[in-house]
C-alpha cells in the first residue's frame, strides 16, 4: 500500500483556463478611435471658432464664412 503525503492530499487538480477573448481588445481599439476621431472633429471646430474671433478682433464686419455652393443666375 502506497500512503500520500499531506501535500499531496492538499494539492487541488489543476483547471485549464480558458483563452482570453479578444472582445475586450478590440473594444480598447474601437474606443481609442472615437476618442481619435472626437478629437480631430472638437479640432476642426476650435479651428474655425478661433478663425472667427481672430476675423472679428481685427476689426472686419464681414466674418462669415461665404458659401460657395450656391449658384449665380
Amino acid at each position: 500500500m502506497l500512503m500520500k503525503t499531506s501535500l499531496e492530499n492538499e494539492r487541488e487538480p489543476e483547471v485549464p483556463q480558458p483563452p482570453d477573448s479578444r472582445r475586450k481588445a478590440l473594444l480598447g481599439l474601437v474606443f481609442v478611435l472615437l476618442l481619435i476621431v472626437a478629437g480631430m472633429f472638437l479640432t476642426y471646430v476650435l479651428r474655425r471658432v478661433s478663425q472667427l474671433q481672430d476675423c472679428a478682433m481685427s476689426g472686419h464686419s464681414n466674418c462669415a464664412p461665404i458659401d460657395s455652393t450656391t449658384t449665380a443666375r
